[in-house]
């Protein structure tokens, strides 16, 4: 009963949240522990179950336990590979394989350290499944309510849509990563035009020293091709960052229309992370993702998980250390 008490008071923070500001990743935290203890709860409750219930939901949760990391763990090795041939060797590229090799190698750990019985071994395993159980509660988190935020219904007041820049192909051209994102954005821009009133579609992105001109003079070109209404569009060509996409989008907002708001279009994997700046920089704006290929998804998601991750690194780095120190004094003291 307690374990559904603290879950109801965990979804009444996650619902108080999402009502207050939907990018917060607090949110996401409080929706990954009130399903926790939903969890708890339900299991400790199971054995009022119907007979055989509580021995079957054992075996799938073993089975789950057992299986479900190595199963993982070779997924996302084979779609590092997958991503080294398609998209080449930088190091973005390569997170998905590293996240699987890393999962075999934290089971490798524990594995040792049971048939070895080795004390030392043991508590090296313990303390780094504790971390690590940590940083996965957090990415699932993460994962969850991103895939949440993704599904929100699109503000109906919004004066801007701003396209996020990507990079451009040899220099000049939009790639396909690039064009989801201004394909959706005229959607959105399309829809909220339709609503009445005056809309603005901004594109974000400054020059690189690759490209031969900035990327929202590519973006503006893209759209203006395909008919879209060359009077409609604003460039913002002097960012690099996304910070940077959001501040001086912002500007160019406030100088046109003092306080209004605006609807973010980036890719799906990159919008709940895209929302966590834009409340930081003060910009008030929704954020909505566009299609990504399948294989690129893993990956991309680790990146943007670890910016998270870092973007918080006094609470996220301070709890991983306090994990380690206290697998430290459990070694001193036995």
């Amino acid at each position: 009963m307690f374990a559904f008490v603290v879950a109801a008071v965990f979804l009444l923070l996650f619902g108080v949240g999402v009502l207050r500001d939907r990018r917060r990743f607090g949110n996401a935290v409080h929706l990954g522990l009130a399903v926790t203890f939903l969890g708890i709860g339900l299991l400790l409750e199971i054995d009022a179950g119907p007979p055989g219930l509580s021995e079957t939901v054992m075996i799938l949760l073993l089975l789950v336990i057992g299986l479900g990391p190595v199963v993982l763990a070779g997924l996302l090795c084979a779609n590092g590979v997958k991503m080294v041939r398609k998209e080449g060797r930088r190091p973005a590229n390569l997170l998905s394989l590293l996240a699987g090799l890393g999962m075999f190698g934290v089971m490798g750990l524990t594995v040792a350290a049971f048939v070895t019985s080795s004390r030392a071994l043991g508590l090296i395993a313990g303390t780094t499944l504790l971390v690590v159980g940590y940083v996965s509660f957090l990415f699932l988190c993460f994962v969850g309510y991103a895939f949440l935020y993704g599904r929100m219904r699109i503000r109906r007041d919004a004066d801007y849509v701003i396209v996020l820049g990507s990079g451009l192909i040899g220099g000049r051209r939009v790639p396909p990563l690039l064009a989801s994102r201004l394909d959706r954005g005229r959607q959105v821009y399309e829809m909220l035009a339709a609503r009445g009133g005056t809309r603005r579609l901004v594109t974000s992105g400054g020059q690189g020293p690759d490209e031969e001109l900035p990327e929202s003079h590519a973006m503006a070109d893209y759209l203006v091709e395909r008919g879209f209404p060359a009077e409609a569009v604003v460039r913002e060509d002097r960012s690099r960052t996304t910070e940077e996409n959001m501040l001086f989008s912002k500007e160019l907002m406030e100088a046109e229309r003092p306080g209004s708001s605006c609807v973010i279009v980036t890719n799906n994997f990159h919008a709940f992370r895209a929302a966590l700046m834009a409340r930081k920089v003060g910009v008030d704006g929704q954020v909505v993702g566009s299609p990504t290929a399948a294989y690129f998804w893993p990956s991309a998601t680790i990146r943007e998980f670890v910016a998270v991750f870092l973007q918080y690194k006094v609470v996220n780095l301070g709890i991983c250390l306090i994990l380690v120190l206290l697998g430290f004094l459990a070694w001193a003291t036995t």
